[in-house]
């Protein structure tokens, strides 16, 4: 008679089970307060107990028949510990008269090879595989477990509202904190393409709006050029209704006006102009001088 694994064995291998698939299922650990999921596991102990209670029972009558050689040999291997055994089962060399039960010659080729049988973990870890892959392929089909696009979207919504949660407390700039620095050039050419660049053109080469990379300026209500536009984006200007109030109308945020004034200094001071022959616009208002 082959010797059963211990009824906690049983136990904790379902327990895992369990685990895995209400994870598949719900996607996170959540279930773990669930009174469903411990209830699962109570029925499934509960069924391990009468599973194994029927075994000893079937146990009991094989034993019954056999010799009391036989006997002896299954009372001395069942009172070795559950993992000596599977140890043994798995790396043991048979003696010569195991081998020799099991030895196959092929005949016709004169190679003689041994008829063992796979070792207990082995067959688990393949069973387990098996019905771990059916249980994975139900759930990819019936649930939203690893689907990548579901997964990030759903990540991508976690983290526009963190985001968003975070924009809210955050401090915003304005003109009296605002500071220009290079680590913004790159966010405020993002804003400049999102809300600028349909009057300023590419690169603040002009359009319907003035020029951004000249030094001729309509609206001079600041002493320095950073500060500048980001009063000219906050408020808007007083001579075109098109230059929309940004900042004070919501469009756009504090921190996004600061950053949107590093890039339009950036391009204004750190690169030369755009000029007409280049494709920028002509240019519009009175010279400036800036204050550094």
């Amino acid at each position: 008679m082959k010797q059963r694994n211990p009824v906690y064995i049983t136990i904790l291998t379902v327990t895992a089970i369990v685990v895995i698939v209400y994870y598949m299922l719900v996607q996170n650990f959540s279930y773990l307060t669930s009174g469903l999921f411990w209830g699962t596991l109570l029925i499934c102990a509960i069924l391990v107990l009468i599973q194994h209670s029927i075994g000893d029972l079937v146990e009991n009558e094989k034993f019954s028949k056999l010799s009391d050689a036989e006997k002896a040999i299954y009372l001395d291997e069942k009172s070795k510990p559950y993992f000596k055994s599977l140890y043994e089962s798995a790396f043991k060399k048979q003696s010569v008269t195991e081998e020799k039960d099991i030895l196959i010659d092929h005949g016709f080729d004169g190679i003689m090879e041994l008829d063992n049988q796979l070792p207990k973990w082995w067959l688990g870890l393949f069973y387990f595989g098996c019905v771990y892959c059916i249980v994975y392929m139900l759930s990819y089909w019936l649930t939203d477990f690893a689907h990548p696009i579901k997964e990030y979207d759903n990540e991508y919504k976690e983290q526009t509202a963190a985001v968003a949660e975070y924009m809210k407390n955050v401090p915003q700039a304005t003109i009296e904190t605002a500071v220009f620095s290079e680590d913004n050039v790159a966010a405020g050419e993002e804003v400049f393409k999102t809300n600028c660049v349909s009057c300023h053109g590419e690169g603040g080469k002009g359009g319907i709006g003035p020029n951004l990379t000249d030094n001729t300026w309509i609206n001079q209500p600041e002493k320095t050029l950073f500060k500048n536009v980001f009063y000219m984006v906050e408020n808007g200007s007083p001579n075109n209704p098109a230059m929309q109030a940004w900042g004070k109308n919501g469009v756009v945020s504090g921190n996004d006006i600061q950053n949107v004034a590093a890039y339009v200094y950036h391009i204004n001071q750190e690169k030369p102009p755009i000029t007409e022959a280049e494709g920028g616009a002509k240019p519009q208002g009175t010279e400036a001088h800036w204050e550094k």
